[in-house]
């Protein structure tokens, strides 16, 4: 390697890439999309730094088809098109000609060599990848990185975020908004936005639960079709046997008595189970936001106290939102209303933040170094955060949770894939019971190990399959 920077910059020198299939216990319903099995991309990644030493990370993340690429295409015809992609990224990456920190490296990745992937993606095949699920497909990749990196100099990765070893600020990422004239990022850097000591200090964190559109509430709404496999299935049961305080619902977003109906269920059978928080996701279905606003009047107006556990509302719009610029400020009005599919990056969560919306709900799946960029550009103009999953399982629910930890969210994480594939974890949850079992009402990282994400990943006893893509770079300065 040659060149200025850091003495603790890195290159990517390997790549590999893994598929795992999971199946789920009982559907997940999510706006007109029915989940019942994903298939989770799991990297690892060989970095090797100035001194000539290597290390691995590891990253993973769920190919949520139906979350990330909206379409009337069939669940094959985009999961091969995601798994597509992902091969394309593997040897994208191991060719990426750079060298410096991960938060450098992944943001010239995103920026350059990502949108060269869709465009050639879309031309070969006569349809477009959404920008959505390349990012979920780069996600893994970018992970890993960041994890090698802490390995590589054996920290914690949300240790090395400050000057000592980034070469760029956070202005050389971000530009505030236009009207945010007290803002600047020169001289300021990731570490000022995350919270200190985050492991410990937020070694447990509060539970959110998914109540997907098809969830029984009771046993009075069983089909007969419900598994027999020792866990809970019902909500009221899901409440008794982890503590839960915190319920997300999923709504419809396109019939507004049902939505309303949901809301005010859930909510009374909270209320008796003393469950304190609730929020409603619309799932990006709804056009016109007297939809929202009828709902939550309604609600204001006859139950005044669910009206009042209703902490925010999560997506109602299109998440295309470059060309569906509605606007949220008479949502925003009632109820704080957060952006979740459409903050696909910090230039978004700032159309965002023009368009009336308050908060942003952070994801791994959208990259590490993605997450990291927009929780500083949200913070540094005053937004609330909060952290939600893809019903991450597997070494995805560990990075997922390190990122709600450090963000300053304003109540805990969701985590939901123990409700929908409690045994696709098994071989994780043996290394960290913590964090693929709730109890009380939270998840426990004390688990964690010292450096990177603290995987642990060599204590994990999973047999992985056939590696899907194997790439390696050449030799040589970068």
């Amino acid at each position: 390697m040659s060149g200025g920077g850091k003495i603790t910059d890195v290159r990517v020198v390997a790549v590999e890439l893994y598929l795992l299939p999971v199946q789920t216990r009982v559907p997940l319903k999510f706006g007109p999309e029915v989940m019942t099995e994903v298939t989770c991309a799991r990297v690892r990644v060989t970095v090797e730094g100035r001194d000539g030493k290597t290390a691995t990370g590891w990253g993973e993340c769920p190919l949520n088809v139906q979350w990330a690429w909206p379409s009337s295409l069939s669940y094959a015809a985009r999961l091969d098109g995601m798994v597509d992609f992902c091969r394309e990224v593997a040897g994208a990456w191991a060719g990426f000609n750079r060298t410096g920190h991960p938060l450098e490296i992944g943001s010239d990745f995103l920026t350059q060599r990502l949108p060269e992937l869709i465009k050639a993606a879309t031309s070969a095949e006569q349809k477009s990848i959404p920008y959505l699920a390349a990012l979920v497909c780069s996600s893994a990749f970018d992970v890993a990185l960041h994890d090698a990196f802490g390995n590589l100099h054996e920290r914690d990765i949300y240790e090395l975020y400050g000057p000592e070893h980034l070469s760029r600020d956070l202005a050389a990422f971000l530009e505030p908004a236009s009207d945010a004239h007290a803002v600047s990022f020169a001289n300021r850097w990731p570490s000022e936005f995350l919270v200190p000591d985050g492991r410990s200090v937020n070694s447990k964190l509060t539970a959110w639960h998914l109540v997907g559109g098809l969830d029984p509430l009771t046993a009075e709404d069983f089909t007969g079709e419900e598994p027999d496999d020792g866990y809970p299935v019902t909500l009221s049961d899901w409440i008794d046997h982890d503590g839960l305080r915190c319920l997300k619902i999923k709504l419809r977003g396109n019939d507004q008595a049902w939505d309303f109906g949901r809301i005010v269920n859930v909510g009374q059978l909270a209320v008796a189970k003393n469950c304190t928080w609730l929020t409603a996701d619309f799932n990006c279905t709804v056009t016109d936001p007297d939809y929202v606003n009828e709902i939550l009047d309604r609600l204001r107006d006859e139950h005044p106290r669910l009206y009042g556990m209703l902490l925010y509302i999560e997506q109602p719009f299109p998440y295309e939102l470059e060309r569906d610029r509605i606007d949220a400020r008479s949502i925003a009005a009632r109820k704080p209303v957060f952006l979740d599919e459409s903050a696909h990056d910090w230039q978004h969560v700032r159309l965002g933040r023009e368009l009336g919306w308050s908060g942003v709900a952070l994801k791994t799946c959208k990259t590490q170094t993605g997450a990291i960029l927009s929780l500083c550009w949200a913070k540094a103009h005053g937004m609330p955060l909060m952290v939600q999953d893809l019903a991450n399982p597997m070494l995805a629910q560990i990075s997922h949770l390190r990122l709600a930890a450090h963000s300053g969210t304003i109540m805990g994480v969701e985590t939901n894939g123990m409700q929908f594939y409690p045994d696709a974890s098994s071989p994780e949850s043996v290394v960290h019971p913590g964090m693929f079992r709730r109890q009380g009402g939270v998840v426990d990282l004390s688990s964690l190990g010292p450096t990177g994400f603290g995987f642990r990943a060599d204590e994990i006893t999973r047999e992985l399959p056939q590696r899907r893509s194997n790439a390696t770079t050449e030799n040589g300065d970068r």
